[in-house]
């Protein structure tokens, strides 16, 4: 069995009509590229009973279709037994990986990032000795396709503005479905990571910020599909909300020297004990 360079976990809450075809074009893409091997884990979010038996169906049909390719990649398939969030989705993924992998990552079960541009990022991060963190960006550019609703465009500028007057992440685009994050600095951190849905990119990107984490944005292709679950204004004011308390729970963690295991060993991470919540409503670059 060949050696795993990228985990990629897939969260999928009720994907039954999305995730089979785009699972299809990885698989597709993957034997097309067999480096560097990858590993895509598809992260059941306590789906509806009928989503849960096409995700599994799907997953078996992509492994069935590697294996008899003589592909290096695997899909494989772990559930929760109660919806959790994205980030809770992506967080159990993560646990499940194999254990010499070098880059775990994350992608949308959408399609909206094409097979193409995923095995593109995942080759750049398994060549690049002086990255940590591999983002995608929906930038519209020369030679690139961003095709986005309008409103959902404009609510995305405004909480990416208001991300970096909280946070100073100096990302464009904090929220794209696409990540890769070297395994080595990310492992000592999973224990640390309590965002369950939608923040769990800004917290992971602030924690990658506070360890020095070499970071490149990659502009990608994106193609929105529909389907999404995120209900305009409800979500968006939970989630300006819900950065305004992340700031200060990270705030709240103590300041310790984090070795990454390249360097000779990990440090794990303390966490104090949270505080109850307030009552009050509601292109390369040194990540700095």
């Amino acid at each position: 069995m060949s050696t795993i360079t990228v985990s990629v976990v897939i969260p999928a809450y009720n994907e039954g009509e999305r995730l089979p075809p785009y699972l299809g074009q990885l698989v597709q893409e993957g034997i097309r590229n067999p480096s560097p091997a990858v590993e895509i884990i598809v992260s059941d979010d306590g789906s509806k009973p009928e989503h849960a038996e096409r995700h599994r169906a799907c997953v078996a049909a992509a492994q069935s279709m590697l294996s008899r390719a003589g592909s290096p990649h695997r899909v494989s398939y772990v559930a929760a037994e109660r919806n959790g969030g994205k980030g809770s989705a992506i967080r159990r993924g993560w646990r499940n990986v194999a254990p010499e992998t070098t880059w775990l990552a994350f992608v949308d079960a959408d399609g909206s990032v094409g097979a193409v541009d995923f095995f593109r990022l995942a080759a750049l991060a398994a060549s690049s000795s002086d990255v940590d963190v591999l983002a995608g960006s929906r930038i519209l550019m020369a030679g690139r396709q961003v095709k986005r609703n309008l409103f959902r465009h404009l609510q995305g500028r405004v909480f990416a503005t208001f991300t970096d007057l909280q946070f100073q992440l100096h990302y464009y685009d904090t929220q794209c479905g696409v990540k890769f994050f070297r395994a080595s600095l990310l492992r000592p951190l999973l224990p640390v990571l309590k965002e369950e849905r939608w923040l769990l990119d800004v917290e992971l990107l602030a924690l990658m910020k506070r360890h020095n984490a070499r970071a490149l944005e990659v502009p990608i292709d994106w193609a929105e599909v529909e389907g999404s679950k995120i209900v305009p204004g409800m979500d968006a004011l939970r989630m300006f909300w819900g950065l305004t308390q992340l700031k200060h729970r990270l705030a709240r963690l103590p300041d310790v020297a984090l070795t990454p295991e390249v360097g000779g060993e990990t440090v794990q991470l303390p966490v104090r004990e949270e505080a109850p919540p307030s009552s009050e409503a509601p292109r390369q670059k040194q990540a700095s």
